[in-house]
């Protein structure tokens, strides 16, 4: 029997190498890379009232991670097995998101790249509550970015990652805002925009940062809006003259931050979503959901 965690459920079935069974019967070698050495990438798939959105830059973004570590693979025969993995399922019609990984596969254990391995992939759907993101905010701590220098490529190597969140999880908090050299990057696991006098600030992208596809698509609603928006990174020493900040990701959406502590104090306080959020919040909810019309 798999071993349980309050509040969180496996999903019914996955699909593991083109197989679709119980959980509990899915199997790989010990001597998988992705078990063994991290050497895997994933990806987390929204779809809104049943049907998939963003599929196209989702898939592209692991093409990138997938060249970045030199692992051949043809991504798009996963599509199949993404697009039944909610059909499949119990809310077939409803708020949910697919879990896609795929490690470099069985192997000898080597510190290089095995010239031939089989790929394993593992894929399968979960419930997310999509719907009303606008009327919850979050409260951050701030803490050093200890990650890789590569954290453009998805990869499930989230050791750091899930130490730096854990950090705010054991506080009630609910997600870790990181900076390195001074500059903010990103949450643990989401991407990070400030407003300051009416400019919308997030880091630009590069092997400091994930390249979210939420990021993008909010990044061009705020063009669309005619809102300043500059891919610059934000300073620690003016994080008291912030305005509004909001956190972005694939199920995170776009979320009001509410209250950011150092381990010491209090850093910004805003009890309500700020204007340029709202107006933000307005028009991604518009588009995922006028998007299944």
């Amino acid at each position: 029997m798999l071993p349980q965690i309050p509040g969180k459920n496996y999903p019914n079935e996955v699909c593991l190498n083109g197989e679709w069974m119980q959980p509990e019967n899915a199997r790989i070698s010990v001597f998988d890379r992705g078990f063994m050495l991290g050497d895997a990438l994933y990806e987390v798939i929204p779809f809104y009232d049943g049907k998939v959105f963003a599929l196209e830059e989702h898939l592209d973004r692991l093409k990138y991670s997938l060249s970045q570590i030199r692992f051949d693979f043809e991504v798009e025969k996963l599509v199949p097995y993404i697009l039944q993995a909610v059909k499949r399922s119990f809310f077939a019609e409803e708020d949910a998101a697919v879990y896609l990984q795929l490690s470099r596969g069985t192997a000898p254990r080597t510190h290089f790249f095995p010239k031939s391995s089989e790929p394993n992939f593992l894929v399968y759907s979960f419930p997310v509550k999509l719907k009303d993101f606008e009327e919850k905010s979050w409260r951050l701590l701030l803490a050093e970015d200890i990650r890789w220098h590569r954290c453009d490529i998805k990869t499930t190597s989230y050791l750091a990652n899930t130490m730096l969140n854990d950090e705010s999880h054991r506080l009630g908090l609910d997600e870790t805002l990181l900076f390195r050299d001074g500059k903010i990057t990103e949450g643990s696991h989401s991407t990070a925009f400030f407003v300051k006098e009416n400019v919308i600030y997030t880091h630009p992208e590069g092997p400091e940062i994930l390249s979210g596809i939420t990021r993008k698509i909010v990044i061009d609603l705020c063009t669309e809006l005619a809102l300043d928006i500059r891919e610059e990174a934000y300073s620690l020493k003016d994080f008291k003259h912030l305005d509004e900040v909001f956190l972005t990701g694939t199920t995170t959406q776009v979320m009001t931050i509410s209250e950011i502590f150092t381990e010491k104090e209090k850093i910004f306080s805003r009890p309500e979503a700020g204007p340029i959020t709202r107006k933000l919040q307005k028009a991604f909810k518009e588009k995922t959901r006028k998007s299944q019309a």
